[in-house]
């Protein structure tokens, strides 16, 4: 008889939560991984000090870079750093207001769970919410061209305002706009794509961050491998080989018997006519620098320095594709493959001392760049790393989508008030849900006030009076706390950042308020 008897199905390790437990359990972790990253928007955001197990301490206000390194162990928290993830890997910003997003649509949920709305409704409402909300931000959309370098210095400037590096905004700004501009492949009539591994971002520890400079060629982590050789070359011809340049082992085993001294001269001889050989046939190529996957021999690197050629050994195989890339070179096997056509041209190369550096650099039309950054400080120059990188991906969105959106809280509002008039439009429970999504955005330009020491309720109050007169590029001016043009200021960020941010935001919370048990295996139990 099984009358009142408990019936195990489950494991004793594995916890269970279900019903409004487990709803509540994901909208804390949602709310709380947002209120971690909440106090970094905008550009008089806080930075966040991170120090790890093994000590290693890093210093950034990137929402992606953060919540990595929080190791999140909750498993809708864990969904919730995916959308910040996300956020980098397909537009490289905007982590911090998608993460804040999420948080804000997450506490609307509770308030409408709390009124007993089903959440299928609510995860509907939001749906609808964010098709509605998408093509507005169409609407809202101002168009942009490639060689717009104005308007797209201002986008690069607005993803590295707030971070510890805006004292040379505007310098890296530049760098970062011609960067892209130059690798910018068009595809058709005025369309753009940008392979971000076109530009490669190098730092080196030392002098000043006003030194960093757009390299038109490539920056190779070693420096020449024989002393003789000169330490700068000119009108650089760049021979790129991917066998070494020295006497290979055989794949068949064989003995060589050597009885007699002149035998043992003979064979060593022969040895130095192999390489001599080798060395002569890259000085008859023209080149005069060499870059080399593999080893060279001491004979070729002397013969090499006799001719006045610059050689590096063991280069990485990503930097040789590089730098055929930049160079306009093509990689051969043998010195043999050598002609005019396959290598590769600059202005100059040479070596940077005591940084085991190599810049190859004045290449006419490179398809390949980089960006070398210099600082005082490796955690300086990490952080200014990742300015560099969210404003070369901020810059390759607005160039291959052309189009971009203002800042300064002003999209969020407009998305507000007309998603209001759109709600209204709409029968059933899931009207409210759909108010609950417009009231969500209201977190962005509240965050940015609160973070700039204003009064919020006076801002945002200001900031929906002037949309509803019909000003919709009206954002906050977080310096001054007024009420200003935020396309006229020149916040602007590209469309594709916005439109990821609310797609990742809307259906993360959409996955999460649906979940109603939760079942995890402990481990050690």
């Amino acid at each position: 008889m099984l009358a009142g008897q408990p019936i195990i199905i489950l494991r004793d390790n594995v916890e269970r939560t279900r019903g409004f437990e487990a709803q509540r359990s994901n909208i804390m972790a949602a709310k709380a991984i947002a209120a971690a990253v909440r106090t970094t928007l905008g550009p008089r955001g806080m930075d966040k000090m991170l120090v790890s197990s093994s000590g290693d301490v890093v210093i950034t206000n990137d929402g992606a870079t953060i919540l990595h390194e929080m190791s999140v162990q909750h498993p809708g928290g864990k969904l919730v750093v995916e959308v910040a993830e996300t956020q980098d890997d397909e537009v490289g910003d905007g982590t911090t207001t998608a993460t804040v997003l999420v948080g804000s649509l997450m506490e609307e949920a509770e308030t409408l769970l709390a009124q007993e709305v089903h959440p299928t409704i609510i995860a509907h409402g939001y749906q609808l919410g964010m098709e509605k909300a998408l093509e507005i931000l169409e609407e809202l959309a101002i168009a942009i061209s490639a060689d717009d370098r104005e308007n797209l210095i201002k986008l690069a400037g607005t993803a590295m305002t707030g971070k510890s590096i805006e004292a040379i905004k505007d310098q890296i700004s530049g760098i970062v706009v011609d960067a892209v501009q130059q690798v910018a492949a068009e595809t058709g009539q005025g369309t753009y794509t940008v392979d971000e591994d076109d530009i490669k971002i190098k730092k080196q520890v030392g002098d000043s961050m006003d030194d960093a400079e757009l390299i038109r060629g490539v920056v190779i982590d070693k420096k020449r491998v024989f002393e003789q050789m000169p330490d700068a070359v000119t009108d650089a011809k760049v021979a790129l080989l991917a066998q070494p340049l020295e006497i290979t082992k055989t794949q068949v085993k064989s003995k060589i018997k050597i009885t007699t001294s002149d035998q043992m001269k003979a064979f060593s001889e022969q040895e130095r006519e192999s390489l001599r050989k080798l060395a002569e046939l890259i000085v008859a190529s023209g080149a005069n620098v060499v870059l080399c996957q593999k080893g060279i021999a001491d004979a070729v690197q002397f013969y090499l320095a006799k001719h006045g050629i610059y050689a590096l050994e063991d280069v990485k195989e990503e930097d040789m594709k590089f730098a055929a890339k930049a160079l306009c070179g093509t990689i051969v096997n043998k010195p043999e493959e050598l002609t005019e056509a396959t290598l590769g041209h600059a202005e100059a190369a040479r070596e940077i001392p005591d940084a085991d550096l190599t810049i190859i650099s004045g290449c006419e039309n490179p398809k390949a760049v980089t960006i070398l950054l210099r600082g005082t400080s490796q955690l300086l120059l990490d952080e200014l790393e990742r300015a560099v990188y969210d404003a070369a991906r901020v810059i390759q969105d607005a160039i291959e989508d052309g189009k971009f959106v203002v800042g300064g809280g002003s999209v969020e509002i407009e998305l507000q008030l007309r998603l209001r008039d759109y709600a209204a439009t709409v029968g059933g429970r899931a009207q409210l849900a759909i108010e609950a999504f417009a009231n969500a955005f209201e977190v962005i330009p509240r965050t940015l006030a609160e973070n700039s020491g204003f009064d919020t309720i006076d801002k945002v109050v200001a900031l929906r009076k002037a949309h509803a007169d019909g000003a919709k590029y009206a954002g906050l001016n977080v310096y001054t706390g007024e009420i200003v043009d935020m396309h006229e200021a020149g916040v602007i960020e590209p469309e594709r950042v916005k439109t990821q941010a609310i797609k990742s935001a809307t259906e993360t919370a959409m996955l999460l308020v649906r979940v109603d048990d939760m079942m995890i295996t402990q481990t050690g139990k």
